[in-house]
């Protein structure tokens, strides 16, 4: 008797946990966290990388439903500038409006430094906002450095919560140290920084590769604006231009540091830039700029302006007109057919900036090639000799 006493206790509380959660509040459920399949994906800079589903707590994002036709107009002490800083085969962009800053993306792990004596010697010790466009290393690893650097953030946004590397590990532990959590935003959310208004574009579903879930935003300010897009492909690109956006931006900081899977034809007709700015590393080993990414740029007729050949590019907007600044090379030519000559005695490579002989065994392919009138014209335009022929 004594041990179907005690067993009858225990079905007893067994039927009462199996209530409980049968009866558990309708509210607590619906807020339960939709997760994604763990899935492998590829990644540019490390391979196999596990890609993790998100937690449980997701702060909200500030949300102004602001259109364009709701910004007033400038301030007569208004100012903009946003900083491509060069961070090698990686990317990183720094803005300043009306003394708000946003960092978006901070280069890889080796660029920490470099970001932490950016904003040290910019004097500038709060961000207002923080994105990281996706958790891949080349983009989240140097926002340890603004992290370690700066004594306040504001709002950080992300396209993921949670990634299986040191980089983004690090990340979060900066993260942490600030009392701050990864915001995800939505399409079509919008809010502003100063003067300037920001719109999130992308990305608009979940993708099986995190290039294609990178935040895309565009920022505009006064007439000027400026597309942010990330690593986004051709996938994202897609569906931006079915959802029907207003892609268009005078300045394009073209994607993947210049991949063929990205900033696709139909992207860029709907964008129409005028300027592109490129961030690669100098002969990186992935080939980027693509030769098919600058030649859709040069149909285009897209002044370029690339990071692996002139350092940090600066552009500053009053509103109406631009104005750029390069750390190197400014007389590079924006496009190669601003150097077109009958008469030429050296072959330059639009790619490389490198000049060649016109009998070099090493000459760059057709629809790569510039003709230089002399060795001097070369170097004015910021082109370097080659090292086979020695022109």
């Amino acid at each position: 008797m004594i041990k179907l006493h005690r067993i009858s206790i225990f079905a007893l509380l067994i039927f009462i946990l199996l209530s409980a959660c049968a009866t558990f509040p309708a509210d607590v459920l619906q807020n339960e966290p939709i997760t994604n399949d763990v899935s492998i994906i590829s990644n540019p800079v490390q391979q196999n990388i596990i890609e993790i589903e998100q937690p449980d707590l997701i702060q909200e994002v500030p949300i102004q439903q602001i259109t364009p036709a709701d910004v007033v107009s400038l301030p007569e002490d208004s100012e903009f500038v946003v900083y491509y800083l060069d961070v090698g085969q990686a990317a990183a962009a720094f803005i300043l409006c009306d003394g708000n800053k946003m960092l978006i993306d901070g280069g890889g792990a080796s660029s920490s430094n470099l970001i932490y004596s950016f904003l040290d010697r910019n004097g500038i010790d709060h961000l207002d906002y923080i994105v990281n466009t996706h958790p891949h290393e080349d983009h989240v690893g140097g926002l340890s450095g603004a992290l370690n650097y700066v004594s306040s953030v504001g709002t950080v946004l992300g396209s993921a919560t949670e990634y299986d590397t040191r980089a983004f590990e690090s990340f979060l532990k900066y993260l942490n140290e600030h009392d701050k959590e990864i915001t995800i935003p939505t399409p079509g959310d919008s809010f502003m920084l100063g003067s300037a208004l920001v719109e999130i574009f992308a990305p608009i579903r979940d993708y099986n590769d995190v290039n294609n879930n990178s935040i895309v935003l565009k920022i505009t300010y006064g007439e000027t604006s400026f597309l942010f897009k990330g690593d986004a492909e051709r996938e994202s690109e897609i569906d931006m231009l079915e959802a029907g956006y207003d892609l268009s931006a005078i300045v394009l900081k073209v994607s993947h540091h210049g991949s063929d899977t990205s900033t696709t034809y139909p992207f860029l007709r709907e964008v129409m830039p005028e300027i592109a700015i490129i961030s690669s590393g100098l002969e990186n080993q992935y080939g980027h700029p693509h030769d098919n990414l600058l030649s859709r740029l040069r149909d285009a007729d897209v002044k370029v302006y690339r990071t692996d050949l002139q350092g940090d590019i600066i552009i500053r907007s009053d509103g109406v007109n631009l104005t750029i600044e390069t750390q190197r090379n400014a007389d590079i030519p924006t496009n190669p057919t601003d150097l077109v000559v009958e008469d030429y005695t050296h072959i330059g490579n639009s790619r490389s900036n490198i000049f060649h002989r016109p009998d070099c065994k090493t000459l760059p392919a057709e629809h790569n090639r510039v003709h230089l009138e002399t060795r001097e014209h070369a170097e004015e335009h910021g082109f370097r000799p080659c090292q086979n022929c020695k022109p």
